[in-house]
């Protein structure tokens, strides 16, 4: 194994540091759960070790844990800026209780739980699982198990897609993941009732939102989905920070390698892809279909304003109009573009891809 990059050194550096003081002045493990996904032969269980403020046994319940932002909790709706001064529990043994069965894991370098467990014995549907560390509080997390008879399901980006949030233009972009309220993001119009209608046309089809944002944001972007009409379903984000191999991570890597494990884990299944013109899905998604296209229904793209293209990439048209013509072979799989979730949804029905029974 290759040394890792300077950046991950430095950091790690940086967090063990860090750990190590705060547990000095009495700060212990907390845990946050993730939602996460699973079929008839293993489940994938998200999470994340942080940590906060040891707590008094008699004090009062309702007051915000300081896991999150340090003397606040992002589960207050504050500027967002708070969910990323955080302190990672860094290699930190968890155990997973699943249905009677007890699953062994630990968090990596930035605290995250990302664990697959085999012979779970879960029925289809949505379950609970116990995460457990020392000196934390057992938390819950949710998991959604996906029936072997489930043949479609849908991947959603977010950022663009559900959220306009003009990312990923530098400035812009911390503006709004560190400083805008949450409550200021807007949605994209017309998505989540689409979504809602393609998945009543397959019931039991699981939706798995996909994004190169921080696992920081995921509280905010459970609440944002939810209070919006969206489906519930997993949240696939990736870590904040230097990595092994660099200074900054590859969202497009990322995504890659989100779509290959999701065919991996459900060979069954055919995705609904859904993405936006603003940066890289096109390409992504058209290259997973190319190399899979037994495992994909449909690609859906939303198309930004140019005025949201400036702002994501710096010119008014998409990076898939500055492509070369010609170099791709016909496209086996097809693709339907619309500017909001409406007009996807009006293209879907003209060609059968949402039927009668969705909108009865």
């Amino acid at each position: 194994m290759s040394r890792p990059h300077v950046a991950a050194l430095v950091e790690d550096t940086w967090h063990r540091q860090l750990e190590r003081g705060l547990r000095r002045r009495g700060w212990e493990n907390r845990i946050i759960g993730h939602v996460g996904y699973g079929s008839p032969s293993l489940i994938r269980v998200f999470g994340r070790v942080l940590l906060g403020r040891a707590r008094d046994e008699g004090g009062d319940s309702d007051e915000p844990d300081p896991t999150y932002g340090g003397m606040r909790s992002p589960f207050l709706r504050d500027r967002g800026w708070r969910a990323f001064v955080t302190a990672p529990a860094m290699g930190v043994p968890v155990s997973v209780r699943v249905d009677g069965r007890t699953f062994h894991a630990r968090s990596d370098r930035s605290g995250h739980i990302d664990a697959t467990f085999r012979d779970h014995g879960l029925e289809p549907g949505w379950h609970r699982v116990t995460i457990s560390a020392q000196g934390a509080k057992d938390i819950e997390a949710e998991v959604v198990v996906v029936g072997p008879e489930v043949t479609s399901g849908l991947v959603s980006d977010i950022d663009d897609t559900v959220i306009t949030t003009t990312l990923p233009r530098m400035m812009i972009a911390a503006w709004n993941t560190f400083v805008k309220h949450e409550g200021a993001r807007r949605v994209v119009p017309g998505m989540a009732p689409m979504y809602r209608e393609l998945l009543a046309e397959h019931p039991g089809a699981p939706i798995v939102y996909v994004s190169t944002g921080a696992w920081n944001t995921a509280p905010t972007l459970n609440r944002f989905l939810r209070s919006h009409g969206y489906p519930v379903g997993p949240l696939l984000l990736t870590d904040w920070g230097p990595t092994n191999t660099g200074w900054f991570r590859s969202g497009q890597e990322h995504k890659r390698a989100s779509l290959d494990r999701l065919a991996k884990d459900f060979p069954n299944i055919r995705w609904f892809l859904v993405g936006d013109d603003g940066q890289h899905d096109p390409k992504i998604y058209q290259d997973f279909a190319e190399a899979r296209p037994e495992l994909v229904d449909a690609i859906a793209i939303r198309q930004l304003t140019p005025t949201e293209q400036v702002l994501s990439h710096g010119l008014p048209v998409s990076n898939e109009e500055l492509q070369p013509r010609n170099t791709r072979p016909p496209r086996e799989v097809p693709v339907y573009y619309a500017p909001d979730g409406y007009g996807l949804l009006e293209i879907l029905r003209g060609a059968g891809k949402v039927g009668v029974a969705s909108q009865t």
